[in-house]
């Protein structure tokens, strides 16, 4: 009688175990095919980078090739709605950034939402913009530049990639907080928008640090300030806007998601081979060379980066009335 028990406990135990021995199994042995990883912009960009610097580090911890997909279009939409509409088995991920958070409110209708549809896996990097003018306006620090647009409005031209774009959004952010009034002139990307901004064309633009630089460096623009809460040690003596601007703070971000329910185990995988490259000095001087620095964390910790931009560039977006 006692033996049957114990066969009958050896067996339930056994039973519970199971999933549990699974799921170690899944995650040791995944992936065990290529795994793509969609950067929902087009090539050259500062999330294209992103992707191939994670991508390639990933591709040599993994053991299988991470094979970076470019699908544009849309503001990051299409892209990201293919990656998250994906199955979820860790074979398609996403390199989501702040524009998925500004998406979130600023599209009134997307075939995905962006906060409930993920697995957040990994932040990875964050990075500046940068408050540059045209050698024309009259204006070397950021209180210059507001009195200069305060005397004269109307007459300020704001240059973006588009909107929506973190440059379009960290200008209008300003625009909250200072009072100041700037017509937004949209491009269609930053190559244009640089162009007519050294051009004169239009007289402000809050770009990416890495295009800007060259230019900065040239005097062909005038740096005022960089938008993250400190300063950028691509430009140690450019102040930060919020030195001027009390609680302004605004900045490009990237990291890695996969689709809703994709399981944990691979998830947390994920997260453990980015987190080391985020720690590899290699790694972190190529998002030094591109102005950013890395983000480790757990996949809580990605989560709730989501949670806050979204919160935060929302309040952006009613208060802008803007819409895509």
């Amino acid at each position: 009688m006692k033996s049957s028990r114990r066969r009958f406990l050896h067996v339930v135990g056994a039973a519970a175990a199971f999933p549990l021995v699974s799921r170690v199994a899944r995650a040791q042995s995944y992936p065990t095919r290529p795994v793509k990883l969609v950067a929902p912009f087009p090539p050259g960009g500062s999330i294209d980078l992103a992707a191939r610097l994670i991508g390639q580090w990933l591709t040599d911890r993994l053991g299988q090739q991470v094979v970076v997909e470019n699908r544009p279009g849309a503001g990051g939409n299409v892209g990201s709605e293919a990656a998250i509409h994906s199955p979820a088995d860790g074979y398609t991920l996403l390199l989501c950034s702040v524009a998925n958070a500004i998406s979130a409110s600023l599209y009134e209708k997307l075939n995905y939402d962006f906060a409930q549809d993920i697995e957040p896996v990994a932040a990875i990097s964050r990075a500046p913009n940068v408050m540059v003018v045209n050698p024309s306006v009259p204006a070397n620090t950021v209180p210059e530049f507001i009195a200069y647009a305060k005397a004269n409005p109307g007459k300020i031209n704001m240059a973006s990639s588009g909107v929506g774009t973190s440059i379009h959004m960290s200008g209008e952010l300003f625009k909250l907080l200072t009072g100041v009034t700037m017509q937004h002139v949209p491009y269609r990307g930053s190559a244009p928008m640089l162009t007519d901004l050294l051009a004169g064309e239009v007289q402000v633009a809050f770009d990416n640090l890495q295009p800007s630089i060259p230019h900065i460096r040239a005097g062909k623009l005038r740096a005022l300030a960089v938008t993250t809460a400190t300063r950028s040690d691509a430009l140690p003596d450019v102040p930060t806007i919020a030195d001027s601007v009390p609680g302004y703070e605004a900045s490009t971000w990237n990291g890695v998601s996969a689709p809703k329910n994709t399981p944990a185990e691979i998830v947390d995988r994920l997260n453990k081979e980015i987190n080391a490259g985020l720690a590899d000095p290699t790694l972190k001087a190529r998002l030094a060379e591109m102005g950013a620095w890395p983000l480790p964390g757990s996949p809580a910790d990605a989560r709730k980066l989501v949670a806050d931009e979204i919160a935060k560039w929302a309040k952006v977006v009613r208060a802008a009335n803007l819409k895509a």
